[in-house]
């Protein structure tokens, strides 16, 4: 039975809080951690020095990470602002942009550099949400129509993609028919949860003790938060 081993979880640590601690010492030098932060994994992964595998500690920090990233990228989001001409806008773009991927699939397909034009299309389209949040969030901009724009069309993007690939390329042995009926029952229940949590919160009692227990130690709504992630 092998042991587990956090000496590679506390390395990657270490290149987490030193990245924007050494941005911090030089504020001159207008640099988005996230950068630092590449580098640094680079450096101590298997491509160049070999300290740190994926690991089954670092593969759940990270499915987690994931999670709590694409949580706030969420919290970002403006439904306000995220609608009409924006929201057919965004739209529009994933689909434009889908549409472009697919022709550059097919050109790679019929040169035969590529198997699946389809797969090429869904990794095009795809965008690194993990890092434009914190850069638009350090540079001040997520706020803006700017950076809401470009959150929104991320996460259009984002969940666009993984929705195709989950669809057409899962390891799972089931038709598209079934996954199909999968994703749309797990649509309506996070509709369902999202419209149960809206209701109690305009009950006046359940109000009242959030209020009162998300500023003490017991933190209510980041464990809610949490148990949704998780």
């Amino acid at each position: 039975m092998s042991t587990l081993s956090f000496s590679g979880l506390l390395l990657v640590a270490v290149v987490a809080f030193g990245a924007p601690l050494l941005l911090g010492l030089s504020p001159a030098r207008r640099l988005p951690s996230v950068v630092l932060e590449i580098v640094g994994g680079i450096l101590i992964g298997p491509s160049v020095l070999g300290w740190v595998r994926a690991d089954v500690p670092i593969q759940i920090l990270a499915l987690l990470g994931l999670a709590f990233l694409l949580f706030l990228a969420g919290l970002e989001v403006e439904l306000e602002r995220l609608k009409g001409r924006l929201l057919i806008f965004v739209s529009g773009g994933f689909l434009l942009s889908f549409g472009l991927a697919l022709l550059i699939g097919f050109a790679l397909f019929l040169t035969g550099q590529v198997i699946s034009p389809l797969y090429i299309a869904i990794v095009l389209v795809a965008t690194a949400l993990g890092i434009l949040v914190p850069v638009l969030k350090d540079s001040g901009e997520s706020d803006s129509s700017f950076g809401q724009l470009v959150i929104a069309g991320a996460m259009f993007a984002e969940f666009g993609s993984i929705i195709l690939l989950s669809l057409f390329f899962s390891r799972e042995a089931t038709s598209t028919t079934t996954k199909l009926v999968l994703l749309a029952g797990f649509i309506l229940l996070a509709a369902a949860l999202a419209f149960v949590i809206l209701r109690l919160e305009r009950v006046t009692l359940f109000e009242r003790v959030l209020q009162r227990l998300q500023d003490t130690t017991a933190q209510i709504r980041i464990r809610g938060a949490f148990m949704l992630l998780v």
